[in-house]
This record gives structure tokens, sequence and C-alpha cells, in this order.
């Protein structure tokens, strides 16, 4: 995999097709809080969500030679937490172990904190079971926080998350790279 040809850009209504591969795919999205897209319909109007304009998160999708292969997004907070963000990201497994979504986090921290110059935080947690995404948040410089014991009902299921950040000042821009 050519790491080179990884960008980031908003989503576009025409990724429908390239959506469904990945955010139908339960395998991908079982460590998600959104449910597995079922239908063409369902994953255009998510489409249509994330790229209103006046929609307050940052999503982005993870592109090989500008197809939707996956995504990145961020909830900045609001009043006594607008100074950090969440993160999240997934992409197609046929991507899996190939470094794809760990270049794609390494662009988004740099773009997040170009975008959001307030922002000295940002977050993320994860599963405690999914160890790919733990590995992926140490190699974009993430620091693991702590173990927070029961933290979400997801899916059936109360589980354990690791929480991870990033601060500004810990963070070299990909320029620097």
């Amino acid at each position: 995999m050519n790491l080179s040809k990884i960008t980031l850009r908003p989503f576009k209504l025409t990724d429908v097709d390239d959506l469904m591969i990945y955010a139908g795919d339960d395998q991908v999205t079982r460590h998600l809080r959104r449910k597995t897209l079922t239908s063409k319909d369902e994953a255009l109007t998510f489409l249509k969500h994330v790229c209103n304009p006046h929609y307050h998160h940052w999503h982005r999708s993870i592109c090989i030679d500008d197809r939707s292969i996956g995504y990145i997004s961020a909830l900045p907070g609001s009043g006594e937490s607008m100074f950090k963000a969440e993160m999240s990201a997934g992409a197609a497994a046929e991507y899996w172990g190939q470094g794809v979504v760990t270049k794609a986090m390494k662009i988004a921290v740099d773009q997040l904190f170009k975008d959001f110059p307030h922002l000295v935080r940002l977050e993320g947690f994860v599963d405690v079971k999914n160890t790919a995404c733990q590995k992926v948040m140490d190699k974009v410089g993430f620091r693991k926080e702590g173990l927070l014991r029961s933290h979400y009902f997801l899916k059936g299921r109360l589980g354990d998350y690791f929480i991870y950040s990033i601060l500004a000042t810990d963070f070299l821009p990909v320029s620097k790279l």
C-alpha cells in the first residue's frame, strides 16, 4: 500500500456506494456507536446529514484515488469543553493492518489543530477489546490515560474503554514528519 495516496476530504453524496462497503459491514462497525447501515437509503440519509455545512461534527472521508475507503470524525466540545474534541475513525476491512488509518489519523490530527486553533486536546475512547485501534492511537502519538470501566453501553453490552489523548503541544505537524 502506497500510503502517500491517502487523502482526507469532506464526504460527498456520490460516496454512497463506497460508504456501504464499510459502514454496512458488521465487522467494521462492531466497535462504533453508530449502527451498521443496512441499505443505500440509510447511507444516503447519513451522507445528507454529514454533508450539511451547518452540521457541527468534523467528518472526513479517508480516500485512495478519491474513492472513500473509511472515515474520520471529530466532535468538538462546547461551553466549558470547547477546548477539546472526541475523535473516531474506521476503514473498510480490506485496508486493515496496512497503516491506512494511522496515516489518515496523523493527517486529521494536524488538520484539526489547524482548523480549530482553540483546541488544546483531542481524545478517543477505545474498546479494551479493540487492540488494533489501540495500536493506531499509540502510533499516532496519543497517550493512554486510563481505563473507564463500564463506560459505554454499546450494541447490547456494557463495555470498558481506554481513554487516549493528544495535546496540541504533543503533536508534530505532518509537514515536519
